[in-house]
């Protein structure tokens, strides 16, 4: 008899710690593991020109931001084309416009390719139309210093033309002036409000990174 409660007591023990560990593991197996994702940073910049950040957009006009606010990306992103910048300043102090903004068309017009034509025939860096070469003085639109101060200079010309509206600017440089007017908006072409989109995203990212 007293074997057989020495046995019942030690089974007895043998399955009060198998229920433990078995708890302890299930309490393991459910704890939340470290959340390493980075949160998505959206900004926004306004027709002022003013930027706003958050991770928890509030309307619908945020877009993802490039920046990285957490920790350097282990696989950085190839710097953008630093050879033209002096005659970007050189543009940006004359016309007073913001150095990161010329640069932020210029990527987004030709990918700082010189040479670059559109199907439309633009031309150069800032994509000059040939109608504008006289109007603009450009005898050669391939020259990356005389196009990026008649962009720069048709800029400046858009900004004032809008009141100083970022975004009208922009619309105007992709799509002309005349179609902001009829809508006075953004026009609704999907080409034009990608375009504005791209262009933000390129000024936002290189404000920080001059």
């Amino acid at each position: 008899m007293d074997s057989e409660l020495k046995t019942t007591e030690k089974n007895r023990n043998f399955f009060s710690i198998t229920q433990l560990l078995a708890s302890l593991f299930f309490i393991i197996m459910m704890a939340p593991y470290p959340c390493n994702a980075e949160p998505e940073i959206y900004f926004y910049i306004d027709k002022d020109g003013n930027h706003f950040y958050s991770n928890v957009p509030t309307v619908d006009y945020y877009i993802p931001s490039e920046l990285n606010f957490i920790k350097p990306s282990s696989s950085p992103r190839r710097p953008s084309n630093n050879s033209f910048d002096p005659v970007i300043q050189q543009a940006a102090r004359i016309h007073q416009v913001d150095f990161a903004l010329v640069k932020a068309i210029i990527k987004a017009e030709s990918g700082f390719n010189p040479m670059a034509v559109s199907h439309a025939g633009a031309q150069g860096l800032m994509q000059i139309m040939p109608a504008n070469f006289e109007s603009f003085g450009i005898a050669n639109a391939f020259d990356p210093e005389e196009n990026i101060l008649a962009g720069t200079r048709y800029l400046r010309y858009l900004m004032d033309r809008y009141d100083q509206n970022l975004h009208l600017a922009l619309a105007a440089y992709n799509a002309g002036p005349t179609a902001v007017d009829r809508y006075e908006d953004i026009p609704p072409f999907r080409e034009t409000r990608e375009y504005v989109k791209r262009v933000l995203s390129y000024y936002d990212h290189m404000t920080h990174t001059q």
